[in-house]
């Protein structure tokens, strides 16, 4: 999810959910870790995690990692991204692939399918061809399926979840099951409300994809996942690709 305050938390509960992934656009990983441990109490864990932009604005592929650390910065190879993930041990995830020109393609995913830890197969921005393209994708890597409500608008927090065969109500709990391919139901709401929810996530989506990231990009200066940003001291200099 990308949203996270007190409602949010309390839809969560209200759903019966024991974790959440907090995973917001441009955020750093220590920032990401403190507000989830803000919102975190004996009733929900929410858990930190870090989606990348790989790539540059015209071909970018994202990818999800939990587990993470140390800082990631956004616009670099998808290939430096993974290695980072690997170095620091994350759980590495493909979020909506083959999903318009935000995602792993299908041959992304088979090409790394060995570096990839799970594809997601529903979340309500999917529609129902997107759905079906994901299982299949997934059933022909023979990698494990998760979901998720990926929510960016609080009300769509508990739409799309996934239940795992053992407690993961912590972060390395929640690692171990995604590395190790625990068993997992991936399951939804239904109904006209959860279709009504699907299509505003979807909505939100021409928004999220065109002026908010021009902006961010283009307008507003240094992101603080930049990679040339000063905090990660030329790190990811040879990866980058702004």
């Amino acid at each position: 999810m990308k949203v996270l305050d007190e409602d949010v938390v309390a839809r969560a509960k209200s759903r019966g959910l024991d974790a959440l992934v907090y995973a917001p656009h441009f955020e750093r990983v220590p920032d990401i870790r403190e507000r989830a441990a803000a919102f975190s109490d004996d009733d929900l864990a929410v858990i930190p995690g870090r989606e990348v932009f790989t790539g540059d604005w015209r071909d970018r592929r994202h990818l999800l990692a939990v587990g993470l650390d140390d800082p990631v910065p956004d616009f670099i190879t998808l290939e430096g991204a993974l290695d980072e993930f690997e170095r620091q041990d994350a759980a590495v995830l493909a979020p909506h692939p083959a999903f318009l020109t935000v995602s792993l393609s299908s041959a992304d995913v088979e090409r790394y399918r060995d570096r990839i830890d799970a594809v997601e197969t529903y979340n309500p921005k999917f529609l129902a061809h997107h759905r079906r393209r994901a299982k299949r994708l997934a059933r022909a890597q023979d990698l494990p399926a998760f979901g998720s409500s990926y929510a960016h608008l609080p009300g769509t927090v508990g739409e799309a979840w996934t239940t795992f065969s053992e407690d993961v109500t912590s972060e390395d709990a929640l690692v171990e099951a995604l590395r190790s391919g625990a068993r997992r139901v991936v399951d939804h709401r239904s109904g006209l409300a959860h279709e009504a929810r699907c299509y505003a996530e979807f909505a939100h989506l021409g928004w999220e994809n065109t002026y908010e990231k021009i902006d961010r990009i283009l307008l507003s200066g240094m992101e603080p996942t930049h990679p040339r940003h000063i905090a990660y001291d030329g790190r990811f200099d040879d990866v980058r690709v702004y």
